[in-house]
């Protein structure tokens, strides 16, 4: 197991090491959990993505992780903190939110609390002036939890994607939004 960058009082989020490329296949890349995401993905792109996190961690002290349970060391989560990585966001300066849970662990509060987490610290560590998320409009999860952790709708942001069947909308959450709700 890597280092624990983040606790919570049921998840450790570490980072990605060279050995998560298997669990993260089985676990998380299927066919439920990717639906919004473009479908279960090859192994070479689970990979890369694997490989810009650690870069990025050596880059800037953030990436995604992986978050397992505390009280069993299952992973159940892929989150984490970056620039914003589609080629096509009007917005790549922005810090971006993402989070994705294994489905037998969908509707028990993981994603709210690992990215309650990850929100804290892109604003107390990393001095985000601004975070985003982006999802699909039929993503209705995603999109309510992103208002559950402050975000408010951002349309100007938004962006075609030729590749998707709907364009991309983006949420965002600025530092003095976060600064006023930590009071």
């Amino acid at each position: 197991m890597t280092a624990a960058v983040l606790t919570t009082e049921r998840l450790v989020l570490r980072r990605i090491g060279e050995d998560d490329l298997e669990p993260h296949m089985t676990l998380l890349n299927t066919p439920a959990v990717m639906r919004h995401l473009g479908g279960v993905q090859p192994r070479e792109v689970i990979a890369a993505k694997h490989a810009a996190s650690r870069a990025s961690f050596a880059a800037h002290g953030y990436g995604f992780m992986l978050a397992e349970e505390r009280a069993t060391g299952a992973i159940v989560a892929h989150c984490g903190l970056r620039h914003v990585a589609h080629p096509l966001a009007p917005n790549p300066q922005d810090h971006e939110i993402g989070w994705l849970v294994r489905e037998d662990r969908w509707r028990m509060g993981y994603a709210h609390e690992a990215m309650r987490a990850v929100v804290d610290w892109a604003f107390a560590v990393h001095a985000a002036p601004q975070i985003v998320a982006l999802t699909i409009a039929s993503n209705i999860g995603s999109w309510r939890l992103m208002e559950k952790l402050g975000m408010t709708r951002r349309e100007d942001l938004d962006f075609a994607n030729p590749e998707a069947e709907e364009p991309y909308i983006q949420y965002a959450l600025t530092r003095a939004q976060w600064e006023a709700s930590q009071q």
